[in-house]
């Protein structure tokens, strides 16, 4: 996941030769199709030998729309309503996830899709590319706001992983819940997560006026993050001090972290602007 390219004109895939990561066993599907693309697997996944054909590409995403902006939208399915697609999309994640293991029994879950639409396309369109999606739990005791995150190989590289872990903490905030992705997170996940979360916690940092010090607990409740995650990450941007309040909370040097942005050169722009969620989703949610 690199930097972020929220750009509206057309997306065309990064490479229809995406680069694996390291394999614990062949794939039993080489080649799959999806929309206009073809494009090899990374890992098996648990189709039958009778290989089944979805035609579904001339088909407008299922589920409702949430989120619309820049040309690309979100849109949320409820596992128990359409159960066929969510468990056929989870088949066919599991080609590039090593260590996904719910298929079956998705009712439990939500299921948010990342659409690309082309510029000229009504909503919804047979012009719109799903090109990703996370899933996240109805209930979850743990309080993850997301279980299973994947951009599809050929729109990787682009940094629309950060829309959807976007997504997952607005989520959060909507429901006023502290949360984070489900653990353990696999390698390239957890990289992935440190750049979404550095950039969210400078830019909070930052945004915190008339403070020249702030605390982890401040930082979480204003990222809606797990104050865990906060520590890891101001311990991978080194920002972490070593002096604490009177309470014990440790304290994060406004300086330090604007000299971290100058160096590292971020782009604080958030992926996610509130403005881009639909009316009568926000309205559902505030009332439930």
């Amino acid at each position: 996941m690199g930097s972020a390219d929220n750009a509206a004109s057309p997306i065309a895939p990064t490479s229809t030769k995406s680069t694996p990561p390291p394999k614990s066993a062949s794939p039993n599907v080489r080649h799959v199709v999806l929309g206009d693309i073809i494009f090899n697997t990374w890992y098996p996944s648990y189709y039958p030998e009778e290989l089944k054909l979805c035609c579904a590409r001339d088909e407008p995403p299922p589920g409702r729309l949430i989120y619309s902006k820049d040309g690309y939208a979100i849109y949320e399915i409820d596992g128990e309503e359409h159960q066929l697609f969510s468990q056929n999309l989870s088949l066919f994640a599991k080609l590039f996830l090593d260590n996904k293991s719910v298929f079956f029994d998705v009712a439990s879950f939500n299921y948010y899709l990342l659409v690309h639409n082309a510029p000229s396309a009504p909503s919804p369109s047979p012009d719109q590319q799903i090109i990703g999606f996370f899933s996240k739990e109805k209930m979850s005791w743990d309080n993850n706001n997301l279980a299973c995150i994947l951009i599809f190989p050929p729109w990787q590289l682009r940094g629309l992983g950060k829309i959807l872990m976007g997504i997952s903490y607005e989520l959060s905030r909507m429901e006023d819940r502290i949360g984070g992705p489900e653990k353990p997170l696999s390698e390239l996940g957890r990289i992935g997560y440190l750049k979404f979360w550095e950039a969210r916690v400078a830019n909070a940092i930052i945004g915190m006026k008339n403070k020249s010090t702030v605390t982890v607990e401040e930082i979480a409740e204003s990222c809606w993050m797990l104050a865990e995650d906060v520590v890891s990450t101001l311990k991978e941007m080194d920002v972490l001090g070593t002096e604490k309040r009177r309470d014990g909370s440790l304290v994060i040097s406004k300086a330090k972290v604007r000299e971290w942005i100058i160096i590292s050169r971020v782009n604080l722009t958030q992926p996610v602007d509130e403005e881009g969620f639909v009316e009568d989703f926000l309205a559902e949610e505030e009332t439930s």
